[in-house]
């Protein structure tokens, strides 16, 4: 998301009561994450080495006494993924070539297509979580009305949009440049995306 929907988003977490460490731990489920890797379309580069991940039913949103968007922003900012953003996710397809980035779904379901038009159609639910590294096409299909995402970024890389193919040959050649990130945005340091996403990381 832009800029201005991060500092929207900032002013806002300043007047919010946050979950503590301890409660954050209790509302996480310890999930193995499905990895779907895409390949190069011809239109979206993808990211040629690294799967997105997708956990299911990741944190646990019902019946608490934090709003759920709180919970999965809170969640995602201890381990080190911030600048986020609150919203719905764009219809049209797009991608980042300087940055990954990582949604959990805060509330209703949706379907969202990764990939691009040859990737695949992710029907996703309130605690879901999906990670998409760098060159990752993705966009909203259909959704509920009471859909919500909470997105946000890890501390290295710059946030860009990708939507036109004449930037293909030069965002390949970024997202080859894209760290690593340092912390699973869902489990912390010890999570399973920095065994999915080591360099020799085969495909499934």
């Amino acid at each position: 998301m832009p800029v201005k929907d991060q500092i929207k988003n900032f002013a806002r977490k300043l007047v919010e009561e946050h979950p503590d460490a301890a409660t954050l731990r209790a509302l996480v489920r310890a999930r193995k994450p499905t990895a779907i890797h895409f390949r190069d379309d011809g239109i979206v580069p993808n990211n040629p080495k690294l799967p997105a991940l997708l956990y299911r039913g990741a944190v646990k949103l019902k019946g608490r006494r934090f709003p759920p968007e709180v919970i999965i922003d809170t969640l995602f900012a201890t381990n080190g993924w911030a600048r986020s953003w609150r919203d719905t996710v764009y219809d049209f397809v797009h991608y980042h070539s300087q940055i990954h980035e990582v949604m959990g779904v805060a509330r209703g379901t949706a379907r969202i297509e990764c990939g691009g038009i040859k990737g695949r159609i992710l029907n996703v639910k309130a605690g879901d979580v999906l990670v998409l590294p760098a060159g990752t096409g993705h966009r909203l299909i259909e959704s509920g009305r009471d859909f919500l995402v909470v997105g946000a970024y890890p501390q290295d890389g710059t946030y860009d949009e990708c939507t036109d193919t004449r930037e293909r040959t030069d965002a390949i050649k970024r997202i080859a440049k894209v760290r690593k990130p340092k912390t699973d945005p869902v489990l912390g340091t010890g999570g399973p995306l920095l065994r999915h996403w080591r360099p020799h990381s085969s495909r499934s």
